[in-house]
């Protein structure tokens, strides 16, 4: 029989208080306590990999009965390759520095007072996911080394998998200092869980979804906690007329063909008027050898008619498919303004010799990466050099970008004075 809703309403609310008090212990845990329980995690997942792969096992068998698409059930596996990359992500994170206690600026007043800005946690971070039980660790464990509490809410398509991760990720940190409900996992699949989630701003900190952009749409405009979110990556690769042309080339095949379902692929292709028709039309044969249906504006199909026509929407559309919009463009100016109209604010990129072109787009595209003469397809956490990360935000504040462990915490002011008195 299902529950009611204020019975799971209750049921979360429990949640966050017992993640709330568990936020209020690690703020005093050392660096080497925590990545002790992050090692202690990834050998209790190697302890239970045959019973979570079991779990695993009927989440995918369910999935396929239900008529998921291979894609998504593809999504949903956890086979030997994924259980070792994701016990080892546990192994690299307890390596990665720790951010929390770090000093961001500190300098002394006049009066003698000295100030000191320093990276605290958040406190109880909300994830909400899509499909894929590897977020189960992954999130727990950025979160716990940031020294934050998190709330897990997973796909109902994957429930068995997730519950039998954070099984294994409660045991492990069991053994060690980690407060015992600093990883939990919400273990309904009814909806009216999320509206819990979303709306406990006495308990949570922050939302951060992940997955379609109708789910973090919803969450968006429903939650009152704070969300970091991004709905999608359409993502632009301007080509200027004073470019490299072979270059040129690599770069958009790059990032339009390399990994197309992902948010830093290219959507969108920008080609100025200057560089010469030689240059569209040798891009588009490449292109279209490895299989991506172009459609493109009025002068583009001029150049090559194979093209199919774009439409207003297509300017608006992550394909995460190979398939790429173009479109010719008169000067940089013109490609800004088509990149910050159409675009996510998510990666772009110009592909130029000129340093003055170089500049003028890094200064007047507003996303939260912008490339030149590199493929967007590097933004990401451990691309960046950042290690592992919980997702990518589109958002200003407070993270943009690749959310990895700085951006899993924000700052306060201690302030140290010797019996100072405000006159």
């Amino acid at each position: 029989m299902p529950e009611t809703e204020e019975a799971i309403h209750k049921q979360i609310l429990e949640l966050g208080k017992k993640a709330r008090r568990a936020s209020r212990e690690m703020m005093g845990m050392s660096a080497d306590e925590k990545n002790h329980a992050l090692l202690a995690m990834a050998d209790a997942l190697e302890r239970r990999k045959e019973k979570i792969q079991e779990e695993n096992a009927r989440d995918v068998s369910e999935a396929r009965d239900a008529g998921l698409s291979d894609a998504l059930v593809d999504r949903l596996v956890l086979d030997d390759k994924r259980m070792a990359a994701m016990t080892q992500g546990l192994r690299d994170i307890a390596k990665l520095p720790d951010p929390v206690g770090r000093t961001l600026k500190s300098w002394e007043k006049e009066n003698g007072l000295i100030l000191e800005k320093r990276a605290v946690p958040i406190g109880v971070i909300g994830m909400i996911y899509e499909s894929r039980p590897n977020v189960t660790a992954d999130a727990a464990a950025l979160c716990l080394k940031a020294s934050n509490a998190i709330i897990l809410r997973g796909g109902s398509e994957a429930l068995r998998s997730n519950q039998a991760i954070a099984d294994a990720l409660q045991e492990g940190g069991s053994a060690t200092k980690l407060p015992a409900d600093a990883i939990q996992l919400v273990p309904v699949r009814d909806r009216k869980a999320v509206t819990s989630l979303i709306t406990m701003d006495e308990y949570v900190d922050m939302i951060i979804p992940r997955g379609g952009e109708g789910l973090i749409r919803a969450i968006a405009e429903n939650a009152t906690v704070p969300v970091l979110k991004h709905y999608k990556g359409i993502c632009h690769v301007y080509v200027d007329g004073d470019a490299d042309p072979e270059k040129a080339w690599s770069i958009v095949e790059n990032a339009k063909c390399q990994r197309p379902g992902v948010c830093n692929a290219a959507e969108t292709l920008l080609v100025d008027l200057s560089i010469g028709e030689e240059w569209l039309i040798r891009m588009a044969e490449i292109l279209q050898k490895r299989g991506v249906e172009l459609r493109g504006d009025e002068k583009s199909r001029e150049i090559v008619a194979s093209m199919l026509p774009a439409t207003g929407e297509d300017w608006h559309t992550e394909y995460l498919d190979m398939i790429l919009s173009v479109r010719v463009v008169d000067g940089i100016e013109q490609a800004v303004e088509h990149i910050n109209q159409y675009g996510s604010g998510h990666s772009d990129a110009i592909v130029t010799r000129n340093k003055g072109r170089q500049e003028y787009f890094g200064k007047m595209v507003d996303s939260a990466a912008v490339y030149i003469n590199a493929s967007t397809r590097f933004t990401d956490g451990a691309e960046f050099g950042m290690g592992a990360e919980i997702g990518i935000s589109t958002d200003r504040l407070h993270a943009r970008g690749p959310v990895a462990l700085e951006e899993l915490t924000t700052y306060k002011y201690v302030v140290t004075g010797d019996g100072q008195i405000k006159e």
